[in-house]
């Protein structure tokens, strides 16, 4: 779409326009295509990490698909204080993933899901009510590195699913060819649609490339479909599935990257609202992370992981010139309606996890690439700012890739400072906000024009945010 000097580009439906229902419900379906993907692909390495049987991974795929539904469609329209009422669909986010596996594993999914409880409505709860304070200790320096890191230490995930995941390594068969043969393949054809097909086939190329692999991996008798067989097609949720366990490190640790995800939203609503050619307003800030917040912790009552916005969606409503949240509804409707069938969940979980494996290479090697972006784009690459950006990449692969050097700390603090983003996005923190510079709050940050400058009214930007 061509831009407007304002920063704008021309919209083919604007924010309240309702195209007609054919094209809406075509329009919403291109939604969930682009985001299910990676939103289910949360939910299936968190449950392979863990251990979880089929039916607990079928399960928890159906809830984030439910939950996801039921933001989006708050997202659009609101209740109350709650939502945006901007075109922004909801799903998963990878930034939790490294906890709830690690924290899975130490202290059980009760822990997991009641950390989330607390800390979703508590700390996003808290950023929204006070999101001019907050925001500017958050500039694209310190919430880039937070995306790079988010990228790169999901890698070896990546990589050990393109091997075969846990159950090839269990029958002797991790990196056998047959599982590096579909993961080259789903990863080949997406790189390719991606790069050398425009519209409808480049925004879908991951979908396309995992269904091609997900039939090439039936083709060769490596599917099993005895957990389609045995699911319901229709089924109520179960709260407390899980139940509830309220660890003092499993609650600092997720408060502390909603805080993160809370970041990762505002980056997303700009992206949005700058297809108007505007920042959105402190009202539409505060609501859209009230969403975040409660709808996480509902979630968790019903065994969903936190729920947050979606990147990709953005770049639909920016590429499409479609910004009609009533679109987003519709995707928002079509997300619930198959979150209430444990039938999509369990067929799901029998995508191999090698072809889950090419599709997660891409998709965490891009959200590295984009954060990489995001700083280059607002940050100046002076000896500060490179300072913080090697301690923050430094300490998060760190742990990353040796969590055994942590070995000598209190299980706690173990738990808590072996995360890679916390690691990395607290080091960003800590170094940005107390040495001088142009992007720290405390010191030489400019009154105005700053990128962390709150955003205090309707006025249109001056163009559009790269976030």
């Amino acid at each position: 779409m061509p831009n407007n000097s304002d920063g704008a580009i021309d919209l083919e439906y604007e924010l309240d326009d309702k195209p007609p229902w054919p094209k809406s419900i075509l329009l919403g379906l291109q939604h969930v295509a682009v985001m299910i993907v990676p939103a289910t692909a949360v939910a299936y390495v968190v449950a392979g990490g863990v251990g979880l049987g089929p039916a607990d991974t079928a399960y928890i795929v159906q809830m984030v698909l439910l939950f996801s539904g039921l933001a989006t469609m708050i997202q659009a329209y609101t209740i109350g204080p709650v939502g945006a009422r901007l075109p922004i669909v909801m799903g998963s986010s990878f930034t939790f993933v490294g906890a709830s596996i690690s924290i899975g594993v130490d202290y059980g999914m009760a822990a997991v899901f009641g950390a989330i409880l607390v800390t979703g409505f508590v700390v996003e709860g808290l950023i929204g009510w006070q999101f001019s304070r907050v925001k500017p200790f958050f500039p694209p320096l310190v919430t880039g590195l937070v995306v790079v890191i988010i990228g790169l230490y999901l890698i070896p995930v990546g990589m050990e699913y393109a091997a075969g995941g846990s159950a090839a390594e269990e029958a002797g068969e991790l990196g056998a060819l047959h599982h590096i043969g579909l993961a080259a393949l789903v990863l080949g054809i997406a790189v390719s649609l991606n790069m050398f097909t425009r519209g409808i086939t480049r925004i879908l190329s991951v979908l396309a490339a995992i269904v091609v692999g997900y039939v090439a991996a039936i083709a060769f008798g490596l599917v099993d479909f005895s957990p389609v067989g045995d699911a319901a097609l229709f089924a109520v949720p179960e709260p407390t599935r899980f139940g509830f366990e309220f660890e003092p490190v499993a609650i600092v640790t997720f408060a502390f990257l909603f805080l993160v995800s809370a970041m990762e939203t505002v980056g997303d609503m700009s992206g949005v609202t700058a297809a108007e050619g505007r920042n959105p307003t402190n009202d539409e800030f505060r609501g859209g992370l009230f969403n975040d917040g409660i709808l996480s912790s509902l979630g968790a009552v019903f065994a969903a992981f936190p729920i947050t916005s979606f990147s990709q969606n953005v770049g639909i409503v920016n590429f499409t010139g479609v910004m009609s949240r009533h679109v987003v509804g519709i995707s928002g409707v079509i997300l619930a309606i198959l979150g209430l069938s444990p039938m999509v969940g369990a067929v799901v979980t029998t995508i191999p996890s090698a072809v889950f494996g090419g599709a997660v290479l891409l998709m965490a090697g891009m959200v590295a690439a984009s954060g990489v972006r995001l700083i280059v784009t607002h940050t100046e690459l002076e000896r500060r700012n490179m300072v913080i950006v090697a301690v923050s990449l430094g300490l998060g692969l760190g742990v990353a890739t040796t969590p055994e050097a942590l070995a000598g700390l209190p299980n706690a603090a173990e738990t808590f400072f072996s995360q890679p983003v916390i690691m990395a996005a607290l080091s960003a923190l800590l170094l940005n906000t107390f040495v001088p510079g142009e992007q720290s709050p405390l010191f030489d940050a400019p009154e105005t024009g700053s990128s962390a400058a709150p955003v205090e009214s309707d006025a249109p930007a001056a163009g559009p945010s790269d976030d």
